[in-house]
């Protein structure tokens, strides 16, 4: 099938990068998404979200001519539905006692039921958004079915996942391998048809529903490994033991590869999806469900770790170092940071959080510095949450005559010990119980 228009609905972090790459590769794309500056800031040739590479692929794409945003759909050859799909605010489901997230759909809803009004026969329309199984067969397609049209008979309807890695987006959309789950086989080769436009990766064809598990379980995997991981800091913890050197030993057998502890998990992906399973299956899923229970308790493992370092935190300074769910990149959603800072300001320290790829960011009762030398400077203890290259450089010699702070915590193993020591500071490292 030939392609000559395209509609991208939901222009975050996947949406703009797909429809990027799409203009660039000589496609007309028209990007959708709710907010009118976010429309405004494209059509002006900026962007509103850090990923390198990105930049200047809508200034060529809008240049050319191949893309425009707009806050509603149009006639299109297919449509692709990239919105979020986060958790339900402050409701859960209950089984057997065990409390679990919900997935906040509506998003989703209606971005299909604003493609109804223009969908055409032949049209092929692809759901990108990461969703509970059977989301496109029992959720998308009655929605679109109210055009009277009816999915894998009179248009092409197709699951496929992103699966990249923010900081690398642009090229991994373009090398990952890719899989399209239709409702109907023919569905699937259309979808390959579209993708195959600019995905240099393998592209798998199999049915929606096992290409939605796909995406889950492979973020579920990660999920249950870090959670591993952070119960192993834990035990470290007790028996005085240093997780690191443990791990790295571990990790020795040719059969093993035990993943790194930390704060918690973060992001839209990794601590969203795995709930998604939960929700379908509560009686199915108690490995799962535990596994989130640990990571997103990990936040009060470190804030015991601070208090280990400093005693009582009442009235403590403490400066956060990085607010992002991962390193290098600007996206702050479900990350642990943020919950560290909120659980530290409980126990009545007084924290000033610096973040380099977001300086401004807003985040509600969280008191963020204007410059990294402001959040260090009047500090009683200096703590790592997120392993950014730019921490990792820091100059421990130049950092003592900053801050008045010597002693470190860092829950990501971002800093030297000899070196740090060597300039006067004391460095805790999170899972270090000698």
């Amino acid at each position: 099938m030939k392609f000559q228009k395209i509609c991208v609905i939901g222009l975050g972090y996947i949406g703009l990068p797909t429809a990027s790459t799409f203009a660039a590769h000589g496609i007309n794309v028209l990007g959708v998404d709710i907010s009118q500056r976010i429309i405004d800031t494209l059509n002006k040739g900026e962007i509103h979200i850090h990923e390198p590479g990105l930049h200047e692929e809508v200034k060529k794409a809008i240049q050319s001519g191949n893309f425009k945003a707009a806050t509603k759909p149009e006639e299109a050859d297919a449509f692709i539905i990239a919105v979020p799909t986060p958790f339900q605010e402050n409701k859960f489901g209950e089984y057997n006692g065990m409390a679990y997230k919900l997935a906040d759909m509506r998003a989703v809803i209606s971005a299909a039921e604003s493609i109804v009004p223009f969908l055409r026969k032949g049209n092929l329309v692809v759901l990108e958004s990461t969703s509970p199984p059977r989301t496109t067969v029992d959720l998308v397609t009655p929605i679109l079915a109210r055009s009277g049209l009816e999915a894998g008979r009179d248009f092409h309807l197709a699951y496929s996942p992103e699966r990249v890695l923010p900081g690398q987006i642009m090229r991994e959309l373009i090398e990952n391998a890719r899989v399209i789950g239709g409702v109907t086989p023919e569905s699937a080769q259309v979808g390959r048809d579209l993708y195959s436009i600019f995905v240099k990766g393998q592209i798998v064809q199999t049915d929606a529903t096992t290409a939605e598990m796909v995406k889950l379980m492979e973020n579920t995997y990660r999920d249950v490994n870090i959670a591993i991981a952070n119960e192993f800091s834990r035990l470290a913890n007790k028996f005085g033991v240093d997780v690191w050197e443990a791990i790295s030993i571990a990790n020795l057998h040719p059969r093993v590869k035990i993943l790194n502890p930390g704060p918690g998990v973060g992001g839209h992906c990794i601590s969203v999806d795995p709930w998604f399973f939960v929700e379908a299956a509560p009686a199915l899923t108690p490995l799962i469900y535990h596994a989130r229970q640990v990571n997103d308790a990990q936040p009060h493992f470190v804030v015991e770790t601070v208090k280990r370092a400093l005693g009582s935190l009442e009235g403590k300074k403490i400066a956060a170092l990085g607010l992002a769910y991962k390193p290098d990149v600007d996206d702050l959603r479900e990350s642990p940071a943020n919950e560290v800072v909120h659980l530290l300001q409980h126990e009545g320290a007084l924290v000033k959080a610096w973040e380099p790829f977001k300086p401004d960011a807003n985040l509600p009762g969280i008191h963020m510095s204007a410059t990294f030398e402001d959040a260090i400077k009047d500090a009683d203890a200096l703590l790592l949450l997120v392993n950014h290259t730019e921490f990792a450089k820091l100059n421990p010699k130049e950092i003592a005559q900053k801050t008045k702070a010597r002693i470190l915590i860092d829950t990501v193993k971002g800093w030297n010990y000899e070196a740090w020591e060597k300039a006067g500071f004391t460095l805790l490292r999170l899972g270090v119980g000698k």
